[in-house]
């Protein structure tokens, strides 16, 4: 960190968002106390273990735990003695309304104020409504016993699962919002080691940074599955328009790739988040409604594709590549492969599946009757069709002279563009692509 001051930071919450910054905050210099509820979770950190999968983080958390500049705790009162900046980075799950639950905020909020006992700075990380921030002010100061000064900070995350770690240590921008000039420098000092643009904004404009970037990259990428279902009925490409489109640097490449849909913990819980509070508002974001009505109607045309083929599902032996919502992760939260074969399995189909990171979280999700197979070419032996459901890159290494020669039918349906069409013709595939 060069001459600087390590800050002394606490992290509450050691879920995907907390457990990447803490780490990440340990590795250029700062000292960092992880606070989670879970104590068996504490105690695999402890011991050098990760619960998530994420590119290079686990050799990072041990490598800082060894240093001690990185140490976790199931106790709030000892993160908030230890430190000067405390971060929330608790859940806010979706509500049935498409809301936020907030009461892990609440819970936190309290806390700290239980055990604050000099001024704080406390950094909204959790991506949260907007108006969030005064709510957690109006709370801490409710229940603070020292009635100490204090801060409240939104600084809104912008952590892609899969390359989380890259994207703290080498960030697009880092949004700072506040209503106070005080924590200006601190944060800054956190953040100087990464060398990214800082924005400095009020702190309404940074919550909503967030709900409107993420509900953005959504429609861009409902915009370009819009675009392929008018490829396939004209005989256009999807990948030679998206390249096209994508050259515009106006525009760019990003997130033009069409599939069978977003999912995630993220983008389809921040997209209704962000249509239920300009509802809350006064504003009806129909233009986001739009890019959910056709997010769901992606999987639908991809079932159709399969059942046209097929035509029917029932007793069809069928081999999925891919249960994470994305590659690089291990997380099959609102996964559109989970909802595949969750939809698959009610037409009756047997399934035989296999994912690089997802298979142990997702064998809680699918029933006992589906057959988790370990070696990705060995997925399609005996099925009538073989299914990509994620965009992992190691399944363009896939043996597909293996695969046709033992299944009982060689169709291929490709869920994300992985494979050339002309190629896979020539190879003896049935093949069915998405927007090509």
């Amino acid at each position: 960190m060069n001459s600087m001051k390590p800050s002394k930071i606490t992290i509450i919450g050691t879920g995907y968002v907390g457990l990447v910054t803490g780490t990440c905050f340990a590795q250029v210099g700062h000292r960092v106390v992880c606070v989670d509820s879970d104590i068996s979770k504490v105690k695999m950190l402890q011991a050098g273990g990760i619960p998530i999968y994420e590119p290079g983080l686990e050799e990072m958390v041990k490598e800082n735990v060894a240093s001690g500049r990185l140490s976790f705790t199931n106790s709030t009162k000892e993160g908030v003695e230890k430190s000067d900046i405390i971060f929330i980075a608790v859940p806010t799950p979706a509500q049935p309304d498409g809301g936020v639950d907030l009461s892990f905020i609440e819970a936190v909020a309290r806390e700290i104020a239980a055990h604050m006992t000099s001024y704080k700075i406390v950094v909204d990380k959790s991506t949260v409504p907007v108006k969030t921030g005064d709510k957690v002010a109006e709370t801490i100061k409710r229940y603070s016993k020292s009635k100490v000064e204090f801060d409240v900070v939104s600084n809104p995350e912008f952590l892609r699962e899969g390359f989380a770690v890259e994207d703290l240590m080498k960030p697009d921008r880092v949004v700072i919002g506040t209503r106070s000039q005080r924590p200006v420098q601190a944060m800054k000092e956190v953040y100087t080691p990464f060398g990214a643009p800082i924005i400095v904004t009020d702190i309404n404009s940074a919550e909503l940074i967030k709900h409107a970037a993420n509900s953005f990259l959504a429609l861009k990428i409902s915009y370009i599955n819009a675009v392929a279902t008018i490829c396939e009925a004209s005989g256009a490409n999807i990948e030679e328009v998206a390249n096209g489109i994508g050259m515009d640097n106006r525009i760019g490449r990003r997130f033009l790739n069409a599939g069978i849909g977003f999912g995630g913990s993220c983008f389809p819980k921040d997209l209704s988040a962000f249509i239920k509070i300009s509802e809350q508002l006064g504003y009806d974001f129909g233009l986001l409604k739009e890019v959910q009505r056709i997010n769901s109607q992606q999987m639908e045309r991809f079932l159709k594709k399969i059942t046209e083929t097929l035509w029917v599902i029932k007793d069809k032996k069928i081999g999925v590549l891919g249960l994470a919502f994305k590659q690089n992760t291990d997380d099959v939260r609102m996964s559109p492969a989970i909802d595949l074969c969750q939809r698959l399995l009610k037409d009756g189909a047997t399934l035989r599946v296999y994912d690089p990171q997802g298979m142990e979280k997702a064998k809680s999700l699918l029933p006992k009757t589906v057959t988790f197979v370990t070696d990705m070419n060995k997925v399609a032996e005996g099925c009538d069709a073989l299914i990509i459901a994620t965009e992992w890159p190691v399944f363009k290494t896939l043996d597909l002279d293996h695969a046709r020669k033992t299944m009982s039918h060689p169709i291929l349906f490709d869920g994300r563009n992985l494979f050339d069409p002309v190629e896979m013709e020539k190879l003896g595939f049935i093949y069915k692509s998405v927007g090509r």
